[in-house]
């Protein structure tokens, strides 16, 4: 057998191997992204897949915000009105302490929350919620494609690292369960990246 041919079969192999190895990740992604999965998999509603698109200012700087910023991020996102009532409030801390539940994991999520009026958000609130993307949104096309099933102000939102609106969260949520479902699609989408990177060498 010549050199080329053995070459050939090994890389044959490798290819074969690499697929055999990952195709528990990638099923366990299309779980999650298409409508290929057991119902009790996830918490969250998994809803139409859809890209945010539309401006916004930020109300720290007043710079103009656009989804693509935090592309590479998952965000968790509320929408709500900049007066933030008690169920405004309880979304803020939830979607604060499902972020901090992940630990190392922490820095892969950021939180955002679409101001859909002109009110203007209290000192205290921002200041309970440090770091948040904090945008004003009235009237803009952020909010057009966002689907609910009441009000956009009974959820919390997910979106993924490449900007796709994907899952939402039912009104007064269980943080826990929260939690769990963003730690299991940080786990397999790092697992992703990682099989991609390997794949490239």
């Amino acid at each position: 057998m010549s050199n080329e041919s053995v070459t050939k079969k090994n890389r044959r192999t490798l290819i074969l191997l690499a697929l055999v190895l990952s195709a528990p990740f990638v099923a366990s992604y299309m779980l999650y992204f298409w409508n290929v999965r057991p119902q009790t998999v996830n918490y969250g509603d998994l809803i139409e897949v859809r890209q945010l698109k539309g401006t916004g200012l930020n109300d720290a700087d007043r710079t103009i915000f656009r989804m693509r910023d935090l592309r590479g991020k998952w965000v968790l996102m509320s929408i709500d009105s900049g007066a933030c009532d008690e169920q405004c409030q309880k979304k803020l801390y939830y979607m604060r302490q499902v972020r901090t539940y992940q630990n190392t994991e922490m820095d892969r999520i950021e939180r955002l929350w679409l101001i859909d009026d002109e009110q203007k958000p209290s000192p205290e609130v921002l200041s309970d919620y440090e770091g948040m993307h904090v945008i004003l949104a009235k009237n803009s096309e952020l909010l057009k494609e966002v689907p609910a099933v009441g009000s956009q102000h009974d959820h919390i939102y997910l979106i993924d690292p490449i900007g796709n609106l994907m899952m939402r969260f039912p009104k007064d949520p269980d943080p826990g369960k929260m939690a769990k479902d963003i730690k299991r699609l940080l786990k397999v989408s790092q697992l992703e990246h990682a099989m991609g990177t390997d794949m490239k060498h």
